[in-house]
């Protein structure tokens, strides 16, 4: 009988030293096919193949598209593309990103589940936020397994966290422990899977087919989910809600996605950069409004002097105010929005 033969890892900050510990005992007959996403730059060049190849006795390498996988196999997503298991072969696609990323984990975690279910093995290592969790997920509910690093054990512990949050895990484990325990779930033959209901597996497939930008799906008018009323980060447009369980997610009509707490990480970074533009703004108005005062003065008119000394003042104030929140920043988790609360609060009931 065929045993839990397809093996899917996630990882991101933290997740170059977790992977090289876990391929260095896995040994060379390994009968699972291994695929691997980690949180890399886009622009970067990515050597994690070598790595592992000289680490560890089973090939690793950045697969092509449409390539056919085979046992005893490492294949890594290349930078910029999500890396997708169909069935029998691999296929590479620039779709919408992820969480952020591209190569994101959920996407790997959903394709591969939705071919192979319960032969399927997910495997969520060190890292920060929390993608991977909505892709363990599905694998748990077409039947497969679910098995996280132990939180305590990884160098950056969100992303096992919120995977064990969420998720109805089969093994916690130290890293040290993975492997042993994937050789062990691809020597024991699948005892069947869980039937998702029509709505679940409906939803799937239309995210599914998102990643890959499919036509079909793009133009459909209805979504999955709710109007959420936010904005998606990346394009603008608007997102629906998706409610997986415990689970909040967000995804756009052109398929970009976001966990909850991803997405609240992306408005606060565009708070920041508001700030910036509001103190470049206010610092212009300022400086502009001070050389007005001057001309005015010079050509004795006065009333116009004071006005725009006056405005540019209130410029300054202002500009203060976001400075002190764009500056004074002591390390302490506390974000731009909160900081920018307190600051506002404490400058509306300073004496004047």
């Amino acid at each position: 009988m065929i045993g839990h033969d397809i093996i899917v890892i996630g990882a991101s900050a933290g997740g170059v030293e977790a992977l090289i510990q876990l391929v260095s005992n896995l040994p060379e007959d390994l009968p699972a096919s291994i695929f691997i996403v980690l949180h890399i730059s886009a622009s970067g060049t990515s050597v994690l193949p070598k790595i592992l190849k000289r680490h560890g006795s089973l090939p690793a390498r950045h697969p092509v598209d449409g390539q056919v996988f085979e046992r005893g196999q490492i294949y890594i997503a290349p930078p910029d593309q999500h890396l997708l298991v169909k069935q029998g072969f691999i296929h590479i696609v620039r779709g919408p990103k992820e969480n952020t990323y591209r190569p994101s984990i959920d996407p790997l975690f959903r394709s591969a589940a939705r071919v192979y279910g319960p032969r399927v093995v997910g495997v969520v290592l060190s890292g920060m936020l929390d993608d991977g969790t909505a892709g363990l997920q599905t694998v748990k509910l077409k039947g497969g397994i679910a098995i996280v690093q132990d939180p305590a054990d990884a160098l950056f512990p969100s992303m096992p966290r919120s995977a064990i949050e969420h998720v109805d895990v089969d093994q916690v484990l130290p890293l040290s422990k993975i492997a042993p325990a994937l050789v062990e779930l691809a020597r024991t033959p699948v005892q069947g899977g869980k039937r998702m209901d029509d709505e679940t597996d409906e939803q799937l497939d239309i995210e599914a087919d998102l990643v890959e930008l499919q036509p079909e799906t793009l133009h459909q008018q209805e979504r999955a989910g709710t109007p959420s009323g936010f904005a998606c980060p990346e394009c603008g447009g608007a997102l629906w809600e998706l409610q997986d369980g415990m689970l909040l997610r967000f995804r756009c009509r052109v398929g970009h996605a976001y966990s909850s707490q991803t997405l609240l990480s992306e408005q606060t970074d565009a708070l920041e950069d508001a700030l910036w533009q509001a103190l470049r703004a206010l610092e212009e108005k300022a400086a502009l409004t001070e050389r007005l005062a001057e001309r005015a003065r010079k050509r004795n008119h006065g009333i116009s002097a004071i006005t725009f000394q006056e405005q540019s003042q209130d410029a300054k104030e202002r500009a203060e105010v976001i400075r002190r929140v764009l500056i004074n920043d002591q390390g302490d988790g506390q974000s731009p929005i909160s900081k920018f609360a307190e600051v506002m609060g404490e400058t509306r009931t300073s004496p004047e």
